[in-house]
């Protein structure tokens, strides 16, 4: 596992998925943000352009999104998470 992706989920206010993430970048609320290595092309290009407009990292990591949902104990598949 990433470090990367240690840290962030050791946080409280990890969220996780596309629409909360890019809402959380819209209101300055999300300081960096992960991609999975299988996120679609679309995600990536439209979280990076929010991602720069409120000053966020973006993170892409080498985990698809169903190890990335194992590793956060989620019945499900994560592409996109932030903090």
């Amino acid at each position: 596992m990433s470090n990367e992706l240690k840290d962030v989920l050791r946080e409280k206010n990890v969220v996780f998925g596309t629409n909360e993430t890019i809402d959380g970048l819209k209101h300055g609320k999300v300081k960096k943000v992960l991609l999975a290595s299988n996120c679609p092309k679309s995600v990536r290009e439209t979280v990076a352009h929010y991602a720069k407009i409120a000053n966020a990292v973006v993170v892409e990591l080498d985990i698809p999104d169903k190890e990335i949902g194992l590793l956060s104990r989620k019945p499900f598949s994560i592409s996109v998470l932030s903090c």
